[in-house]
């Protein structure tokens, strides 16, 4: 009979006059126990069902190994939980976790050569078995019905944040271009959230204007709610890059509100100059930061009309710092630039998560179509650990985390897998210690 090795002991230094010692010899530990709340909250929404019926699959049916859903759940719960990297799944295929979420437990899950043919569906060269396409417009339309399907009944009023921000490039991509504004190559995507949730993200060559195809973006949303809540109010909101003027006489003619960032200019600024200099003067004598509000009636000499301008004034250490927004709503000024302009500042938060926390700005391959399905697959992640947070996790310290730190907290748990042919027993750690919001998301999430 052949000698049974025994694993290589490791030595630690003595507690209490004990050894310490260790060995990887505890079988099949998973890191990523706390994922069933994500299947849970992905069966609650349809998210990755309904995302999969957004494909169209020619391959021959008796090659296929792995389903478009089951490539599609395994890259979005991925994504979800921290792995970026297609290379990470030539280890993940065999994890005990992940073939209880994608719900295949006794075959390997695909490994990344599989799923880059998923990334790369557009491109010739490629096995006709292995072909696998998206419809776009169908991808667009379900981020959208994924947001009217989050709220019970129609709101009396909705705002949009539209805003664009830099993904920086390191290779030679597709459509890459150098920003002058950003100072290094990237992509321009543009997003619209409405709150937290994320209704568009659209991935863009960065040369062209901030506002590019902004206000087409806009029109097809607002088209698309309003055929769903006809009397709900829409609001645009958006900084100064998004102040085109066409844009905006269009959301005057369909009834929809705005408020966006006016650049300074010389005009508005001497407009202004009698306040500004008061302000400056109470400065000098009191040496506190002085603040004002004055409105006018604003036209750049392209626009058709005038329109109103919200003028925030403020004198302080550094000096005069003026801000301007441009509006088409009803109310005092103060409110509108504090209570409303100054509010869109979330959504950059939430972009900010999108890229660092669910790797939205992973846009490495070469092909731009590629990239952007990328960023697709990242957008989704995000809105499925939106709708947990969202779903199971209101009124519980967990509500406001970021997505890294809820990975972290209530996801990476440690959790043995015991599986026979009647059930699938998940072992969590004893030692967890948010045990009580856990099981509380759970009874949410399997609440009707």
């Amino acid at each position: 009979m052949p000698t049974q090795c025994n694993p290589e002991q490791l030595e630690f230094s003595c507690v209490d006059r004990r050894r310490v010692v260790a060995a990887f010899d505890g079988g099949q530990v998973c890191s990523d126990g706390g994922a069933l709340l994500l299947k849970q909250t992905d069966e609650a929404i349809g998210l990755i069902d309904r995302l999969a019926g957004c494909f169209v699959d020619a391959r021959q049916a008796g090659s296929v190994e792995h389903s478009v859903r089951a490539l599609l759940a395994q890259r979005i719960f991925a994504l979800a939980l921290g792995y970026e990297d297609l290379n990470d799944h030539d280890t993940l295929r065999s994890d005990p976790v992940f073939g209880v979420l994608v719900g295949k437990l006794d075959e390997p899950l695909a490994g990344k050569s599989t799923l880059n043919r998923l990334e790369l569906f557009p491109r010739r060269g490629l096995s006709r078995y292995h072909r696998i396409r998206p419809d776009g417009e169908a991808i667009e339309r379900l981020f959208v019905d994924l947001f009217l399907d989050s709220y019970r009944s129609a709101p009396a009023e909705i705002v949009l944040d539209l805003d664009a921000t830099d993904v920086p490039l390191h290779g030679e991509q597709e459509r890459r271009f150098f920003h002058g504004y950003y100072d290094h190559y990237c992509f321009l995507p543009l997003y619209v959230f409405c709150g937290e949730q994320l209704l568009v993200s659209y991935l863009r060559p960065s040369k062209i204007d901030a506002a590019k195809h902004a206000w087409a973006v806009l029109a097809l949303l607002v088209k698309r709610l309003r055929r769903a809540w006809p009397q709900c109010k829409i609001i645009l909101r958006a900084d100064s890059g998004f102040c085109r003027h066409r844009m905006l006489g269009w959301c005057e003619r369909h009834g929809v509100g705005y408020v966006v960032g006016l650049a300074q200019n010389a005009r508005l600024n001497a407009t202004t100059a009698a306040p500004r200099g008061q302000l400056a003067q109470q400065f000098a004598e009191q040496q506190v930061k002085q603040r004002a509000f004055t409105e006018f009636h604003y036209a750049a000499r392209t626009w058709d009309r005038a329109r109103r301008v919200i003028a925030r004034l403020e004198h302080g250490d550094k000096g005069d710092n003026p801000r301007y927004i441009l509006t088409n709503l009803v109310g005092a000024a103060q409110h509108l630039y504090d209570a409303l302009y100054c509010a869109r500042g979330e959504t950059e938060n939430r972009i900010k998560e999108a890229q660092l926390g669910l790797f939205a700005d992973r846009t490495s391959c070469h092909y731009f179509v590629a990239n952007q399905f990328r960023l697709l697959l990242a957008s989704l992640a995000y809105i499925l650990i939106e709708r947990l947070r969202t779903l199971a996790l209101a009124g519980t310290a967990f509500a406001r985390l970021q997505a890294t730190t809820l990975r972290s907290k209530l996801l990476k748990i440690g959790a043995v897998i015991l599986r026979n042919t009647r059930r699938v027993r998940v072992l969590l750690s004893s030692a967890f210690p948010y045990q009580s919001i856990f099981a509380h998301a759970l009874r949410v999430l399997d609440s009707p």
